[in-house]
Parts: structure tokens; sequence; C-alpha cells
């Protein structure tokens, strides 16, 4: 059997009122994404409507509750999910995905779970689910509350496979 770990993003800062256009932002997280990949060597992602579509009615649900919880797994269809929330318009959607990426500083090669050098796995859930080797599509959306932006990125297929193991290629481990 096949399990997953998800994990939850926090971070804050200034505060504005407004709304994220729908698809306004996907070209900065699609490179940020990528850029991640690329420097851990695997293929890039592709986007997806449909992910994007469903990660856009979760960012709803969660800024009217101004907070971040995962959609539970049955509403997931088997899709990763990353998780993010900082202070109405104070953030890019390039920062975002940095903030979550920001996590590499903590990893380390092993078998999931064990592939933090914190020895909390969840110090690196975001970053292992973005630079997942079998992971093809993602699609993130925000939605924004009086007080809060929340990002919500759907990955498929979902990363964090407990006792798969996740390395960088060779050319990363040189750097």
């Amino acid at each position: 059997m096949r399990v997953r770990a998800t994990i939850l993003g926090l971070f804050a800062g200034l505060s504005v009122l407004g709304s994220a256009p729908a698809g306004a932002d996907e070209g900065s997280w699609l490179d940020a994404h990528n850029a991640a990949r690329a420097e851990f060597g695997v293929a890039p992602l592709s986007w997806s409507r449909k992910l994007e579509r469903e990660a856009r009615a979760w960012a709803e649900v969660l800024a009217d509750e101004e907070r971040i919880r995962h959609a539970p797994p049955a509403a997931r269809g088997g899709t990763g999910e990353n998780l993010w929330m900082g202070t109405a318009g104070y953030f890019t959607a390039h920062q975002m995905i940095v903030h979550l990426a920001s996590e590499k500083q903590h990893f380390r090669s092993g078998t999931f779970p064990q592939v933090s050098r914190t020895g909390n796995w969840a110090d690196v859930g975001h970053y292992t689910q973005m630079v997942w080797a079998s992971t093809r599509e993602v699609g993130c959306a925000s939605a924004r509350s009086a007080r809060f932006d929340v990002l919500v990125c759907r990955y498929w297929p979902a990363g964090n496979v407990i006792g798969e193991r996740i390395a960088p290629s060779e050319r990363f481990a040189r750097r």
C-alpha cells in the first residue's frame, strides 16, 4: 500500500484588501516549481487546468475560514497538496513558492519520511512534494480574505510517498 504524507505552511507580513484574478499568477507558480525541479535534476511539471480549478475551489474555502487545513483525502482524488498562507497583498506569486522551496535547506536524501536533517519530515514536506520525481502536473490558485492570501497547489501524481526514496540527480549532488 502506498501511503502519502501532507503538511501545511504559514507565513505573515503586511496587509491589503483585494482579489486575485483566476490564472494571473500561474506562470510565476509554474516557473518557480520548475526552477526547483531543474536544480534537483528532475523533469519539469506541466500546468493542469483541472488541478488549478480544484485548487481554486479549496483556496476559496480556506480564505473564507481564514485558516489552512488540507482537503480531506477523498476530496483530493489522490492528488498531493501544498498549502501556504500569508498576509494579504504582501507576497508575490513567486515568493509564495519560494517560501515552500526554502525547506530545501533541511532536506537530505533518503527514504520518505526520513528525509529531513531536523528529524521532522514536515520541515521538508512542501519541498519534497515540489521535486518528487514521479509528479508530472501541478495546478495552483490563490484566494484572498480581508487579512490573508491563501495558496493551494495540487500535484499529480502525488509525492511524499512513505517508503519511497527521494534523492537529487547526480548533477545536483555535486553542487
